[in-house]
């Protein structure tokens, strides 16, 4: 059964701690505090290459969500586009089993 990553992050949003935006998750991601990086499939190019690196030498998955900013602002409930998101707690949510037998 696949899962669902909007739902999946809706619940992260609601019950544990995500982080919005390329600087904070950045910062989260090198204090070792982030479990996951969630990246908007059409984000712009450099920022999106600089944050998979990122996590790439820091250990952190990252998972390439296929929605537009908008849609996944309105999955996190926030009236705002969202090119990044930064989960470092999930809460009950499973959107770490999103990335699961990725690496």
């Amino acid at each position: 059964m696949a899962i669902d990553a909007g739902r999946e992050l809706r619940r992260a949003g609601d019950s544990g701690k995500v982080l919005f935006g390329k600087r904070q998750g950045e910062k989260s991601v090198l204090k070792g505090e982030c479990k996951l990086v969630i990246i908007r499939n059409n984000a712009e190019k450099y920022d999106k290459e600089r944050v998979q690196q990122l996590c790439k030498v820091c250990g952190v998955p990252f998972f390439e969500f296929d929605a537009v900013g908008v849609d996944i602002g309105s999955y996190c409930g926030k009236p705002f586009v969202v090119s990044f998101a930064g989960i470092e707690k999930p809460g009950k949510s499973k959107v770490l089993e999103l990335v699961k037998g990725k690496k």
